[in-house]
């Protein structure tokens, strides 16, 4: 694939399909419980993240691509804290709201990397508001390009043959991630992405490429499908089209760490690229370097352009300084260190920049060759400062420290401390401010252990947020 082809990602999405929450708790782990032989794991860090068909809407918003989602959540904390997640990363949900059921969760317990143990929160979904849905989305697809269908088999997509028929009549692609022994469901469909195990399971088990071309053009022709894509794991992925022979594209990871979501970006970075006119192949290609990107990180991830280009053309992109996303981050990072390149890192709320802010900044990014700021969400400030806080919201207090010279990258976190953020990155060197010890600063002992360094920094005498907060209010 060419460099010319790699498309702008600016035709629209829509995205419709079971929407759930992925929480990941991560800990150390370095003994077994006396009451039972399973380990013990002490909880450092939480991190809640987009699953399902939101999962698919992020990988095409990642790349730029206008993205709808529609789907159904519960009237809970999860479901809130999803929508929340969304917003965050610009895709305005369109979601029904239902008090029958919960909102979809799934806890994965980690230890060093190493998923422990999965805990599914879920009801089994019956009388879902599907006609309300079902007017939702044909309001959604009069101006979509492309429509992509993720099936979990939670309920959302039961009226599936009557979303195919109104994109069709349109003309509108459909793209479905399929679920259970039905295919037939989905005929008219354009395109279905199963994984290998999901095919075999209702064409019957393949003896060799041969009988698996034939199974593939036989299920196109039986549920009168545009081509069919199959995800092959370690082989993979294999596209069928009637009239075209089979085209095997091998894996593209380097190397695995999660294969959590990799479904998502494949059928999210096609949907993407058809949206533009690209080829089908070549939006196979694309999608196959994309899934061998987010394989190597760990959790439901995305890849960017940048990543892809870098894929592609095998040179390296460097990110642009500002606001950034803690994937875009941890690539910027591998990139910068291989370099030789020393990386400062240093945390905090920064609710209403002031002038002691901008002169601790200063010192710290002279420590090295690039200053990374890790900032406390909105929620996490209110833990740690109460409810009135903070003042300056999230989006804000992260554009203000971007616009400062001395800053390069400037990332969140939800939990109460950077500690998981931190571990991932291993600055070379960690700095705080204020008059803490070593041992009670977040992530110390991660960066000592990696060989890194950590500093501490006075703040200026006189400048204080809580100072200037109780002045305003007392005035």
């Amino acid at each position: 694939m060419s460099l010319q082809r790699l498309p702008s990602f600016n035709s629209k999405v829509t995205v419709i399909g079971d929407v759930m929450l992925d929480r990941y708790w991560r800990g150390i782990s370095d003994r077994l419980s006396p009451e039972a032989p399973v380990p013990v794991v002490r909880v450092t860090g939480r991190e809640d993240r987009a699953g399902g068909a939101a999962n698919v809407a992020l990988n095409i918003s990642s790349l730029g691509a206008p993205c709808s989602l529609l789907g159904i959540v519960g009237e809970d904390e999860a479901g809130a804290r999803l929508e929340g997640l969304l917003r965050a990363r610009g895709i305005i949900p369109s979601f029904i709201h239902t008090r029958a059921h919960p909102t979809v969760t799934k806890l994965r317990v980690l230890s060093r990397n190493q998923q422990l143990l999965r805990l599914d929160f879920e009801d089994p979904l019956s009388d879902l508001p599907l006609g309300e849905l079902l007017e939702n989305y044909k309001k959604n697809i009069k101006d979509s390009d492309v429509i992509v269908a993720s099936d979990y088999g939670k309920g959302t997509l039961s009226r599936i043959h009557d979303l195919i028929k109104a994109a069709n009549a349109y003309g509108k692609k459909v793209l479905v991630d399929p679920k259970g022994a039905d295919f037939m469901r989905y005929r008219g469909a354009y395109m279905l992405t199963p994984n290998m195990k999901e095919f075999e399971t209702v064409a019957g088990k393949c003896l060799d490429e041969s009988d698996l071309e034939r199974r593939a053009m036989s299920l196109i022709e039986l549920c009168e499908l545009g081509c069919l894509l199959i995800t092959r794991s370690e082989d993979g992925m294999s596209l069928f089209r009637p009239g075209h022979r089979a085209l095997h594209l091998p894996t593209r990871a380097r190397e695995v760490y999660d294969v959590t979501g990799a479904g998502d970006t494949v059928i999210g970075t096609l949907a993407a690229a058809l949206a533009c006119n690209v080829d089908v192949a070549e939006a196979c290609e694309l999608a196959n370097r994309a899934a061998g990107i987010v394989v190597g990180k760990v959790g439901t991830s995305t890849a960017s352009p940048e990543e892809l280009f870098e894929d592609l053309n095998g040179a390296s992109v460097s990110l642009s300084p500002g606001v950034v996303t803690e994937d875009e981050l941890c690539n910027e990072i591998k990139k910068l260190k291989k370099n030789g390149k020393k990386i400062v890192m240093t945390n905090g709320c920064f609710d209403i920049l002031h002038k002691g802010h901008v002169s601790y900044l200063k010192r710290a990014r002279a420590l090295g060759d690039r200053l990374i700021v890790a900032v406390n969400s909105d929620r996490s400030v209110s833990a740690l400062k109460g409810p009135s806080r903070p003042i300056v919201p999230l989006e804000a207090r992260m554009e203000l420290l971007a616009s400062l010279d001395c800053v390069d990258f400037v990332v969140s976190f939800d939990e109460d401390t950077p500690q998981r953020l931190i571990s991932k990155i291993l600055p070379d060197v960690l700095v705080k401010g204020g008059d803490y010890t070593v041992d009670q600063i977040a992530g110390h002992k991660e960066v000592l252990d990696a060989g890194g360094t950590v500093k501490i920094l006075p703040f200026v005498d006189g400048f204080s947020t809580s100072d200037i907060v109780n002045k305003i209010r007392n005035s």
